[in-house]
């Protein structure tokens, strides 16, 4: 089954009644009451319907928030987990909001490298993966509830004032004591058809779009966070409803235009990569050497690599329709498998219906007057 699509929900809840193991890897079913994530054939009593939430992966429930379950062990492909791993998962329940690195595990008397072989090979991803990933799912909470971290304090049960200050610190930039009137970015958690994404905006505009999943956003939100002084916090803004509007048209094939107003501020270089690729038409692709040559830097077509990996407003600088001057696909931080999905539904929506070959271009149109970089 294409990890795009899951079974409806009610077939996927009858599963769940009956444990039924032919769904065994189809999907996992978060519970919203106890925070815990497990496979279908969990034999914990079964939630209501209107508790559960199902995801396509383990790590898409990680980073909706959701925590292992102790009893069906949904991250483990069987048998007995070595004393290593039963060891880190401990290890990261006990301060999930913290970080481990190497010299940690090493003064734990854990050697690095033996614990990431054994945890990736038992649990189907790397520990820091792993790690990264609860923290995530940790601080997206709130954004995904629309609560304020101290709501989300008492609703999952932190287990120590340090711990949740540590959360509130990493997220918002300052102390909870200190956080009345902070200035700040508005955060929304917005559900697609290809996983959740995080949209943050101002009344300058639209600071960031991404999936949540992508790797090094954790990173991406401290680097915003540093460089603008803001704090992100979850809450109403006219700019996150139009985003959500627009992205829900755009999904469905109604439109593949963006007019949100974007406030995103990158080097000279970056800014001109990114104006570059706002006049990409739907549908159509180019390559790494066109852009540099777009931009008047033929031979800089690694940094115009670069500048698309930075950019930090998915689909609407259209980074996804850049390929490899071959007609690959190339990286994408979103994952290959939703840059073709991204690439197949605009040609499929963009009154090319399949008659042009990706490269082949029309006329380009022009940017959504709206939109600005820099």
């Amino acid at each position: 089954m294409s990890k795009l699509t899951l079974p409806s929900p009610d077939v996927m809840y009858r599963a769940l009644l009956d444990h039924d193991p032919t769904f065994e890897g189809i999907f996992y079913v978060g519970v919203a009451t106890t925070g815990i994530f497990c496979r279908p054939t969990c034999r914990v009593r079964t939630p209501m319907r209107k508790n559960v939430e199902f995801f396509p992966s383990a790590s898409a429930a990680l980073h909706a928030g959701f925590r292992p379950c102790r009893r069906c062990r949904p991250l483990e492909r069987g048998g007995t987990a070595p004393a290593v791993v039963e060891r880190l998962l401990a290890e990261v329940e006990s301060e999930p909001t913290g970080r481990l690195r190497d010299a940690d595990l090493e003064r734990r008397g854990i050697d690095p490298s033996t614990a990431r072989r054994a945890f990736k090979r038992y649990c189907g991803m790397t520990f820091q993966a792993y790690h990264r990933a609860r923290r995530m799912g940790l601080a997206l909470a709130g954004v995904r509830q629309g609560k304020s971290m101290l709501d989300l304090q008492l609703d999952q049960g932190f287990e120590s004032g340090s711990g949740f200050r540590t959360a509130f610190n990493r997220l918002l930039g300052t102390a909870p004591s200190r956080a009345h009137g902070v200035d700040c970015l508005y955060a929304r958690w917005i559900e697609t058809p290809l996983g959740p994404m995080l949209a943050l905006a101002d009344d300058g505009g639209l600071a960031l779009l991404e999936f949540v999943d992508r790797r090094g956003l954790e990173r991406e939100l401290e680097t915003l966070q540093r460089k603008l002084k803001r704090a992100i916090l979850p809450g109403p803004h006219r700019y996150l409803d139009q985003i959500e509007a627009e992205l829900e048209a755009y999904f469905a094939g109604r439109s593949l235009a963006f007019e949100t107003p974007i406030a995103v501020g990158g080097s000279p270089f970056q800014n001109a990569v990114w104006k570059a690729l706002l006049t990409i038409p739907a549908g159509t692709t180019r390559s790494y050497a066109d852009i540099a040559t777009v931009v008047g830097k033929p031979a800089a077509v690694r940094a115009v690599g670069r500048a698309n990996g930075d950019n930090p407003l998915c689909l609407i600088v259209p980074c996804h329709r850049v390929i490899g001057a071959d007609g690959t696909l190339t990286g994408y931080g979103g994952g290959l498998w939703r840059k073709q999905w991204l690439l197949d539904h605009e040609r499929a929506h963009a009154g090319l219906r399949g008659q042009l070959p990706l490269g082949v271009e029309r006329e380009p149109r022009a940017a959504p007057a709206r939109v600005r970089v820099g």
